[in-house]
């Protein structure tokens, strides 16, 4: 199996609108972030999508990507869910609806979203989704088992995915010791790393992330969801130890 970052920035990406930080005016490719989204390519081909933001089109565009056969939401935050009206090509080119897996709050509030795709007499050329509603068991999607990863971002429950022995987790602030228990000894852990050092009450930042890695041992972690107060790529990637390396947008790894 592959997965590739298809973004890796905050809600706001990198470079920020209006900002001169210096982040925001690297010429370095790796300090240009998207909104966070990943995409699983299972080793029969099939394609899943973690989170549609509103830099869903670019990224399928800029990594020549044209097929989606499922798509899991974390939660339901503008960055995270924005993007699905832009799935309507790929859903007209299927000719069925988009499968989209999320806890049951989540897909209420899409539902609250993105109305005119859940009429019955929908207009023509609007999207059409499926809804299925998850929760802490593990579930199958074409012949991949995937374990829901129960975390709080802020005071709001939300969701990671293990598939085998990768962890993909964006937006947590704390993981309870029972869902811990799922993330011990893997091969790889995705997580969202904020900034340096600068606490902040909704994400994890740097010390946190090095004390959960020195916790739950995995061979290798991926940074993501990261801020331009961070600094650069290749200051991060100096920080770090040698088995934490922040993800840029267009990483691809295999699992």
């Amino acid at each position: 199996m592959k997965l590739k970052f298809l973004g890796t920035g905050t809600s706001q990406g990198i470079p920020v609108i209006g900002s001169t930080h210096p982040v925001c005016l690297s010429t370095n490719p790796k300090d240009k972030r998207l909104r966070s989204s990943v995409m699983i390519t299972d080793d029969d081909g099939k394609k899943i999508l973690i989170d549609c933001g509103p830099d869903f089109r670019q990224q399928m565009l800029t990594n020549q990507e044209s097929n989606l056969d499922a798509l899991l939401i974390t939660h339901e935050h503008n960055d995270h869910v924005i993007g699905l009206d832009d799935l309507r090509p790929i859903i007209f080119q299927k000719r069925k609806d988009i499968s989209i897996y999320c806890l049951p709050r989540v897909g209420k509030e899409i539902q609250n979203r993105f109305p005119y795709a859940f009429t019955e007499d929908k207009y023509p050329g609007a999207p059409s989704f499926e809804i299925t509603e998850i929760g802490n068991k593990p579930f199958i999607i074409e012949n991949t088992e995937i374990t829901p990863i129960q975390v709080i971002h802020y005071k709001l429950p939300i969701l990671g995915y293990k598939f085998k022995n990768l962890a993909y987790i964006t937006d947590a602030s704390f993981i309870s010791e029972e869902e811990q228990e799922k993330l011990k000894n893997l091969d790889v852990l995705i997580i969202n790393c904020l900034r340096k050092d600068e606490p902040h009450v909704a994400h994890y930042i740097l010390p946190e992330i090095l004390e959960l890695v020195e916790k739950l041992q995995p061979k290798t972690t991926y940074l993501t969801h990261i801020s331009n107060r961070f600094g650069f790529h290749d200051e991060i990637e100096a920080m770090t130890p040698e088995n934490v390396h922040p993800a840029y947008d267009g990483l691809e790894i295999a699992f």
